[in-house]
């Protein structure tokens, strides 16, 4: 039976660690070893939305495996542009690979092509809905840089209502015993209730601020995201909110000896450039780590064992 990827709320626990267990064993190999894994396969990456990290870690994954890459990177390059449906889309590429890489700005596509093909299909995000290999990333990550995941202080900075990122990280946590969340968002971009909600009522601590450096003091990770321009509907909207909060490098003095800030980017302004020299600065090793995450993700989901 073929697995998908397509949220982290179809993960248990050991589905997770499993993959971040998969990803220390990859890291650990050296590349000559890698490229004998999937020699003659093919992964199909369809990018209706663009994408610069999540399509090249990926693309770059499958050629350290030893495998190839077909797709496209905009939806103008393709038969979409001249009315092909999606599924007829989908049915058309699964033809010609072994694996479908996805990103469309539609919630529930990615679900949609797992339902439609016989191929393993990776949700490389969907819309404001999910982002399930970059929750990956992000927890590999922090496993890395703290030396564990559960019990930590989490703050999440910036827009959390259309991120998918962060709908994707907050319920991962939750699953693997998070429970100290600090929200810090203008009103109109704060997390939806029902991300919160769970079946252990008074286990887990959510707490919506405006202050930015009370939330660096107390956390282990400061997770800042992109004000996203093209999630809104109206643009003044966008302009009233676009600068809430930026991160430079003064405000953390007063952090944790080992906190670490992360951001899936792009960034626009949320970060000062200041902010790169600071010990404190994960974000570019936080890329890096896609790589290998995403090669963990291709080789379980092409059915080779670690």
């Amino acid at each position: 039976m073929k697995k998908d990827l397509i949220s982290m709320e179809d993960l248990s626990i050991q589905e997770i660690t499993d993959y971040l267990t998969a990803a220390v064993k990859v890291e650990a190999m050296p590349l000559n070893e890698r490229v004998q894994f999937l020699p003659g396969r093919i992964m199909a990456t369809l990018f209706f939305e663009p994408s610069t990290r999540t399509r090249l870690s990926f693309e770059s994954a499958m050629h350290q495996l030893g495998g190839s890459v077909i797709g496209f990177a905009e939806q103008s390059a393709t038969s979409v542009s001249k009315g092909e449906s999606f599924t007829d889309t989908i049915h058309t590429v699964e033809n010609y690979s072994d694996i479908l890489v996805i990103r469309h700005p539609g919630e529930g596509t990615a679900r949609l092509a797992a339902k439609e093909s016989h191929l393993p299909v990776l949700n490389a995000g969907d819309g404001s809905n999910q982002h399930p290999s970059q929750t990956l990333l992000d927890l590999y990550t922090i496993q890395k840089d703290l030396g564990k995941i559960e019990g930590i202080k989490m703050a999440f900075i910036g827009d959390l209502k259309y991120s998918r990122t962060v709908h994707s990280l907050i319920r991962a946590l939750m699953k693997l015993n998070v429970t100290d969340f600090t929200l810090v968002a203008p009103e109109s971009l704060r997390l939806q209730k029902y991300f919160m909600s769970n079946d252990e009522p008074g286990k887990y601590q959510f707490k919506e601020t405006d202050d930015i450096e009370e939330a660096i003091k107390n956390c282990d990770v400061l997770y800042m995201t992109r004000i996203q321009r093209e999630r809104f509907p109206d643009l003044v909207e966008y302009e009233k909110v676009k600068d809430s909060y930026v991160l430079t490098a003064s405000m953390l003095k007063e952090a944790k000896e080992h906190a670490r800030v992360l951001h899936p980017l792009p960034r626009v302004r949320e970060i000062a450039y200041d902010v790169d020299k600071t010990k404190h600065a994960g974000y570019f090793p936080q890329m890096k780590n896609g790589v290998i995450i995403r090669q963990a993700i291709l080789l379980k989901h092409l059915g080779v064992q670690l």
